[in-house]
């Protein structure tokens, strides 16, 4: 990873296998190169790429030939999405940025250019960072210098982060969704205009676009050039893939994201300014799994991100619902204790009249009713029981029959003639309202502080419409709502060091690097129903790695779908992330808790392996079977789940390769039992036998390059491959 000045006017970033060159030409910078590492370049290297640099001048366009800059504009003769959008208030429209200066951090890998609007002294900084996993960082911040002649406002609109894509990049994959069915794939050609994505829930939510990626034709998880960008807010957002007629300067399209702003939500005066949300960018030469293994090694290098063992979970939702039995809960603890479980969390009905999801948002306070003891009986049980102890809140969100809302109608976000329809019989909370974010961080704060909380398991349910912002005007407010959303949590962490928070928003509805930059762990859906769950958990870590996804083990009969499914298939399909349970085991047979244990034990020793390594998942033609796996990054261990969802029209799947291994080491493969008995619809191949008693040896170079023969299981069946490196 490097920073370097290869003339007065180009400088490239280097970093993973990923290179950037811009060329600080005037008026505005463009970029020469983004995509795969160019190498360290020649003067001759550099003046070719400059020189190729200039597209063709076309018949019925500009006399001079278009580039793409890295602000682009109207004023570019750019006819696609702007980089900037907005208007002086009673004025033009019309930004006319030129180059100012430029600043290069070698220890950051930074460029940082300015630009500047000399006619309404608006200001403008585009910083790129690139890492040493090849994600590229792309920050723009605007200003309204103070001096001007005359007191300008600039009512923003848009500010879009756009990177150029070449004309190999033919097809693009993004996502769509609903409760628990988050992050389903969707996938198409790139074709003539805009394919845009829009989120105007407040949240990215749960059909969020999550990643769009452009790709050569037939890219999959493992083959294919692909082009990646995210946006890393947690509000509304915009995402899109464009391609003009003329195209993008030297190159075809562009891909892009940013923050969707309401209008009237940002208004810049002399003196304001306004930071656009990171929006990142990757490439990958081996396909989504390249794209993956970047932005995994993006998020594990966080200072902030967990380093101790994530804990097995049990969270008491789908055990015990809203009733909080002292009593019940005590023996679903012993039941926990007893499969080794290490935080448990008591989830949503604890606070005052919470007795169903109609009534007490807002009221933090233990419910003396239900608790008369406050909730130190429950604390303490489980302490005892060597277990952290976490707590479900949804700090964002109002009944109107609570407390709260009755005393302080003018802190809801809706507007001042009224609250609009509710959802989940709930409104939102004003968080940006300086009295409301006070009273809900102290009420928090308190909780935390008298019963030492280890873990907040955060949620959102319900999305925001009208979110007006009484007493300015019911001005927008879904911006201001995701700054102060941000500041509480940093301010409660800063509190409260070792707090752990997961985000959750109605399961997956916030998941995204800017709630992920707070918070320690994603809820990746509300569906423990692993059927569903397989295809959920294998699109979420496009983006996600496994130590930061929620992953339990539901009831026989999943509590979404009603869906019946052996313990086997629950647990497999639950090791492969951060893995709990939600389940209530003192209502199951003796002999599945038995297995629950010896899958805990199987999860405690492999999670060092599963959160550290690198997530592959296969390219496999049937679309009924799943094969995906973590390999450790110096490829000496493995473990692989083959699962099976459904029936197919073929007898059997023949020979499937296994990704990510080394061709130069030789591997010893063991099936885990510890799930238990996985069912097999035929007579599996000879090899499988082996891998069940003393383990099957094979070379590497066979594994990754021929495949093994795979057996045929019954529809909603897996299973587990341990594989480790022998000297054979």
């Amino acid at each position: 990873m490097n920073t370097q000045t290869l003339t007065s006017e180009i400088v490239a970033l280097r970093g993973g296998a990923v290179s950037l060159l811009v060329e600080l030409c005037r008026p505005v910078p463009h970029v020469l190169h983004w995509g795969a590492d160019l190498g360290v370049l020649t003067a001759r290297d550099i003046e070719a790429l400059r020189a190729s640099s200039t597209a063709s001048s076309t018949h019925n366009s500009t006399e001079d030939p278009r580039t793409l800059t890295v602000l682009p504009t109207e004023a570019d003769a750019w006819s696609g999405t702007p980089g900037i959008e907005g208007a002086v208030r009673d004025g033009s429209p019309y930004a006319r940025f030129a180059l100012t200066g430029h600043h290069m951090d070698v220890e950051t890998n930074t460029l940082a250019i300015e630009l500047a609007d000399e006619r309404t002294g608006l200001a403008a900084t585009v910083a790129y960072k690139l890492d040493a996993y090849g994600i590229l960082a792309v920050d723009i911040a605007l200003g309204l210098e103070d001096g001007v002649d005359r007191p300008i406002v600039y009512d923003l609109a848009a500010v879009t982060a756009l990177m150029p894509l070449p004309e190999r990049a033919t097809e693009y994959l993004d996502f769509t969704g609903k409760w628990s069915r988050e992050r389903s794939p969707q996938r198409g050609p790139i074709t003539a205009g805009t394919h845009l994505r829009e989120s105007r829930r407040g949240r990215p939510s749960l059909d969020s676009p999550y990643i769009l990626m452009a790709g050569s034709a037939g890219f999959t998880f493992r083959t294919g050039e692909v082009w990646a960008v995210h946006a890393g807010w947690s509000g509304n957002q915009r995402y899109l893939v464009e391609q003009l007629p003329e195209g993008a300067g030297a190159n075809r399209s562009v891909l892009g994201a940013g923050e969707l702003l309401l209008p009237g939500e940002i208004s810049l005066r002399p003196g304001g300014t306004y930071q656009a949300p990171t929006v990142y960018f990757t490439w990958s030469g081996t396909g989504m799994d390249g794209v993956s293994d970047a932005f995994h090694g993006h998020l594990r290098s966080r200072p902030s991100h967990p380093r101790s063992p994530r804990p097995l979970t049990l969270n008491t939702w789908e055990a015990v619902y809203f009733d909080h039995d002292i009593d019940a809960l005590k023996r679903l603890v012993a039941s926990a204790a007893r499969v080794g479980v290490e935080r448990l969390v008591l989830d949503d009905g604890w606070f005052t009249g919470r007795r169903d999801a109609t009534n007490g948002l807002g009221d933090w306070s233990v419910d003396d009713k239900v608790w008369p003891a406050g909730l130190w009986p429950l604390v303490n049980t489980v302490r005892e029981a060597g277990m952290q102890f976490g707590l479900w809140f949804e700090p964002e969100m109002v009944n109107l029959g609570s407390q709260l809302a009755e005393q302080h109608p003018d802190w809801i976000l809706a507007p001042s003639e009224g609250t609009g329809p509710s959802i989940r019989h709930q409104f939102v909370l004003n968080l940006a309202n300086e009295e409301a974010w006070l009273h809900v961080l102290d009420r928090i704060d308190a909780i935390v502080t008298e019963y030492r909380i280890d873990y907040i398991k955060w949620d959102h349910n319900r999305e925001l419409h009208e979110a007006a912002l009484r007493g300015l005007n019911d001005r927008a407010g879904v911006h201001a709502q995701t700054e102060a959303l941000y500041r509480m949590i940093d301010e409660l962490k800063l509190r409260h060091p070792g707090l752990e928070i997961e985000s959750c928003a109605s399961g997956g509805g916030r998941i995204d690097l800017g709630i992920l930059q707070r918070t320690d762990r994603v809820w990746v859906s509300d569906c423990n129903d692993p059927v569903e769950r397989q295809n959920i958990q294998r699109w979420t870590s496009q983006l996600i790695p496994p130590e930061l996804m929620g992953n339990h083990v539901g009831a026989g009969e999943a509590h979404t779908t009603h869906r019946v499914t052996s313990l086997s298939f629950r647990l497999a399909t639950a090791l492969f992330g951060h893995a709990g349970i939600e389940l209530d085991m003192t209502r199951i047979p003796d002999s599945e808790v038995q297995t629950i244990a010896r899958w805990a034990d199987l999860y405690k020793e492999l999670r060092g392996l599963l959160h550290n390594g690198r997530t592959v998942r296969a390219d496999v033609a049937d679309e009924a079977v799943i094969f995906n796996g973590v390999v450790a990054h110096d490829q000496s261990e493995a473990l692989y789940a083959w699962t099976r969802l459904a029936t197919s029209a073929p007898i059997q799947s023949g020979r499937v390769r296994f990704p990510g291994l080394s061709t130069d080491r030789h591997y010893r493969i063991q099936v885990r039992t510890e799930i238990g008995a996985t069912s097999i619809h035929e007579t599996p191949p000879a090899w499988l036998e082996t891998a069940k008693t003393e383990g099957f040896c094979v070379s590497g170079a066979i594994l990754a390059g021929a495949g093994l023969p795979m057996p045929t299981l019954d529809p909603q069946q897996s299973l587990l491959f341990h594989l480790t490196s022998t000297s054979e």
